[in-house]
């Protein structure tokens, strides 16, 4: 077993102590011994001190900030903290399975890159079921911008990457830190900028590392609708973007925000972002046309029973 200090788990939290209990639970309960588990608490929560307080092991540190802000801010503050070479996130509401700091790392230490950052496929679980995420992997030579972005179905995307999933070295991260005021897509933001930075590697196992909580009767970051943030993030960074991604992207993610103001101006003003700025297909007209046309909740079943059909 490795002496040195690996990794750093950096889970951000806020008033929620059970579950970040759960969650460094799910840290300390790692194959792979040698990591410290950082919790950074976004502002003063009496709670959550106490509940971090009883767990009694070494690895432990707690960070409270002076006052509270967001995940990003307080992710950027545990990549600050990090003693360890690595510094893989854990959201308080997810879980890690047993193998996943020694999968990644075994597929980190086999990577020639220079900074390689290694995700993972997660069980997406739901009251109604489990499910792996992503449906696939990126194929060789693709730009990671379209296989996060462009679907191959119209009611569903392939390619996915989560903060759970992301282990990646403590020096990209300070260089590369997440966007503190992005309410949405932090991930993906987070993603296409550090493949950019010279000697970066984007790896997958293949396997399902991570539980992904998706208790509906629990707010999360990813179901709020923030449409003029997310549009004024795309325009001011699309470089990121191939325009094939650029088009996929406005008429799917941003048509789901847009499509509940039933507003006609949002409608027409995402189709000319795509054809003027974008290189959109004809799933993607489909796509953005049935996200605008059918009640979410109508969309999300259609979307389950294809997608459990392909499972099965």
């Amino acid at each position: 077993m490795s002496t040195e200090l690996d990794v750093s788990v950096v889970i951000p939290t806020c008033n929620r102590p059970q579950l970040a209990a759960r969650a460094v639970a799910s840290a300390l309960a790692q194959t792979h011994h040698a990591l410290e588990v950082i919790v950074v608490v976004d502002g003063p929560d009496p709670a959550t001190s106490s509940a971090l307080a009883g767990i009694g092991d070494p690895r432990l540190r707690v960070v409270v900030l002076p006052e509270r802000g967001r995940a990003p801010r307080a992710r950027n503050a545990g990549a600050r903290e990090a003693r360890g070479r690595y510094v893989a996130f854990l959201d308080d509401d997810d879980e890690w399975l047993p193998e996943k700091v020694a999968t990644q790392l075994k597929l980190a230490d086999a990577s020639d890159a220079a900074l390689p950052v290694v995700a993972s496929r997660l069980i997406n679980r739901t009251p109604r079921a489990d499910s792996i995420m992503p449906r696939r992997l990126p194929a060789s030579g693709e730009p990671l911008s379209e296989y996060f972005t462009v679907r191959r179905g119209l009611f569903y995307g392939d390619g996915f990457i989560q903060t759970s999933t992301i282990m990646a070295p403590a020096a990209l991260l300070r260089a590369v830190p997440f966007t503190e005021d992005l309410r949405r897509q932090q991930e993906l933001d987070w993603t296409l900028r550090a493949v950019r930075h010279e000697g970066v590697e984007l790896i997958y196992a293949s396997e399902p590392l991570v539980l992904w909580h998706q208790d509906e009767d629990r707010h999360r970051i990813s179901l709020e609708m923030p449409y003029d943030q997310q549009l004024a993030w795309l325009r001011a960074n699309r470089d990121l973007f191939t325009p094939r991604a650029y088009a996929a992207f406005t008429l799917s993610v941003l048509s789901s925000m847009a499509a509940p103001s039933r507003d006609g101006r949002r409608f027409r003003e995402l189709l000319a972002e795509a054809r003027d700025n974008g290189t959109p297909g004809a799933l993607d007209y489909l796509t953005h046309m049935q996200i605008w046309a059918l009640p979410p909740a109508l969309r999300h079943r259609i979307r389950d029973m294809v997608v459990s059909r392909r499972a099965s």
